[in-house]
């Protein structure tokens, strides 16, 4: 395999490797203190910097800079074997998203996914700041060929929108759905009131902690995954009828519902059943036919397989929003003390609220079909209580 762009030393490094030289250290020795996991340095590297075919500009570190280096060298991560300073970026991802999963983990939190979703986007964007600057992509903005900077003088690197939308991004499409959509929950619930979203948000939440380890096993190694570091989580609540009821009428606020109606009315069907997108699972209390397998808490079944299609068709029951065809909705309007209403006012009504609008969240386009949720439903029955009649015709 071609050596990778990122196998080169960075600046403060080949400042000390000056200083190294300058106390008589061969450049063999002196790679050794600059290798790691993440990056083979060859020895030749430092012959370039003694011979000054490389580097001249760069100054070598004071003596106090070599022995503080020296001192704490290795100066890594002992459990991943990272450098604290050179692979600063990627212990940052890792760090980040193990504090985003401890977090919504954490007992007695009432915003843990909005916690969850700030952090883990941060998480995400230290990731893909180390892949670029390992593959040598440049990831701070520019304008006219200059690089911006903040009011304080400091570089500005991408944010993790554009990260995701440069062609330079080694993410699949379900991935950087899922990152697009929880993008767009944090700008809605940036300084606003959201109430509970936990439960509404937790396939997705669920898919982006995947899709991170699975992202760094890929572009970094296995040796880096977060496994080790997160294993099962446990729970003391088992959902009895009266809790799951509870759960499924939650209400969502209305801004964040339609913010997720129109993200997804974005995707296909297949685009929203990846479950890089949103991760499901099911727990069904289980009695095992065998003793060896009685004891295991997770049992996974193959995709396609009756027992897959089963879980499916429980997730559907348990998550989808109902929905109603428009004759569905007319019938409800007569069943709820009106029953002149019919087709023809529906499409009035719905015509003169703009209601098949997708910011207004009032439905959704599925396989062709337009559907109606609940919210609907309300709406109608209220502009029927305030006496709406249809405009005759002229």
């Amino acid at each position: 395999m071609a050596r990778r762009p990122g196998n080169t030393l960075e600046k403060w490094e080949v400042s000390l490797a000056k200083s190294m030289l300058a106390r008589k250290y061969v450049p063999q020795d002196i790679q050794a203190y600059f290798s790691r996991p993440t990056r083979s340095i060859n020895h030749a590297r430092i012959s370039e910097i003694r011979d000054g075919t490389k580097h001249k500009v760069i100054k070598p570190a004071s003596d106090d800079e070599l022995d503080t280096f020296l001192d704490a060298w290795p100066n890594i991560d002992p459990a991943t074997g990272l450098h604290l300073q050179g692979d600063e970026l990627l212990v940052k991802a890792r760090e980040t998203m193990i504090a985003a999963v401890h977090t919504f983990n954490s007992a007695g939190l009432y915003f843990r996914s909005e916690l969850f979703i700030v952090t883990s986007i941060i998480a995400w964007t230290y990731l893909l700041h180390a892949y670029f600057k390992r593959e040598g992509v440049d990831y701070r903005y520019k304008k006219s060929g200059v690089v911006e900077r903040t009011p304080a003088g400091a570089e500005k690197f991408w944010e993790l929108s554009q990260c995701i939308t440069t062609g330079a991004c080694p993410l699949e499409a379900g991935v950087v759905n899922n990152l697009k959509f929880l993008i767009e929950i944090r700008n809605e619930i940036e300084h606003r009131s959201t109430n509970r979203i936990d439960d509404a948000l937790s396939a997705k939440l669920q898919a982006c902690c995947i899709n991170f380890n699975d992202a760094i096993k890929k572009l970094f190694g296995r040796e880096f995954a977060l496994e080790k570091r997160l294993p099962i989580a446990l729970q003391f609540v088992t959902f009895d009828g009266v809790q799951r009821k509870a759960l499924l009428g939650a209400d969502l606020p209305q801004h964040i519902a339609t913010a997720m109606d129109t993200f997804h009315n974005t995707l296909t069907d297949d685009e929203q059943k990846d479950p890089k997108f949103r991760y499901r699972v099911a727990f069904v209390p289980k009695v095992s036919g065998k003793a060896t397998k009685s004891d295991l808490a997770v049992e996974f079944i193959k995709p396609g397989s009756p027992e897959a299609e089963a879980v499916e068709r429980v997730l559907l029951k348990e998550v989808e929003r109902p929905k109603y065809l428009p004759s569905h909705i007319v019938e409800k309007a007569k069943a709820a003390g009106f029953p002149t209403f019919n087709m023809h006012d529906h499409t009035k009504l719905s015509e003169q609220l703009d209601a098949r609008n997708p910011a207004k969240g009032y439905g959704v386009s599925v396989a062709k079909a337009w559907y109606w949720y609940e919210n609907w439903l309300e709406k109608v029955l209220e502009k029927l209580n305030e006496g709406w009649v249809r405009q005759p015709k002229v």
